[in-house]
């Protein structure tokens, strides 16, 4: 399979569980990105958590493997937001806040969205790979 994944933060928190399903799609993968903002959503959760320091330190390492690219926000992630959360509002399906700046690296990056949330099948122009949550 030659695509590049962009994981959503249950896609890589399935991951880091040894999750079978999204396992067997990352080895799969030409490519992995992560989304600065999946990035801070984990960090926030690790924070609250009782093992902020094991899981910022495997997070390290996953982000130091030349395989994944980290993908900043920038103007045309941006402008990408913009036109997906205008899209759903219009639709009257609105979405997570932070799940759209995703949607929009996805569609940016023309990377696969891996995520157990079923919303994201209301974005147009992204390729959402549906995974389950367990």
């Amino acid at each position: 399979m030659e695509v590049r994944l962009l994981l959503d933060t249950n896609a890589y928190t399935l991951l880091m569980r040894g999750q079978q399903e999204v396992t067997q799609l990352v080895r799969r993968a030409r490519e992995l990105l992560l989304s600065a903002v999946v990035v801070g959503e984990l960090m926030h959760g690790f924070r609250c958590g009782s093992r902020q320091e094991q899981n910022l330190d495997a997070l390290r390492s996953f982000l130091d493997s030349p395989r994944i690219s980290l993908v900043d926000v920038g103007q045309v992630t941006a402008v990408r937001y913009s036109r997906i959360a205008a899209a759903l509002r219009a639709k009257g399906r609105p979405i997570p806040t932070n799940d759209i700046w995703i949607a929009a690296h996805a569609m940016e990056t023309g990377a696969d969205l891996v995520s157990a949330d079923r919303h994201f099948e209301h974005v147009d122009g992204i390729v959402w790979t549906p995974i389950s949550a367990h």
